[in-house]
């Protein structure tokens, strides 16, 4: 998948994008990552709002999708 569209992330909450792309949860980490070396990011949304999550892992700004999976 190139994107994952979330219809909504919630003020202060935080978040665990998987960024090894093992995760069964994609994005979010379900710590598939053991042992690749490779760990999760850490975002906490500053407001309520619908956002789109890399799924390429490719993004040059993580965790947000920037469009890399065109390239």
């Amino acid at each position: 998948m190139t994107f994952y569209h979330v219809r909504e992330v919630k003020k202060d909450e935080e978040y665990w994008w998987c960024a090894c792309g093992k995760s069964a949860d994609q994005p979010f980490c379900d710590g598939s990552h053991k042992g690749t070396g490779i760990s999760p990011m850490q975002y906490v949304a500053k407001r309520d709002r619908e956002m789109y999550f890399c799924g390429c892992k490719r993004t040059k700004n993580p965790p947000f999708c920037d469009g890399s999976h065109e390239s």
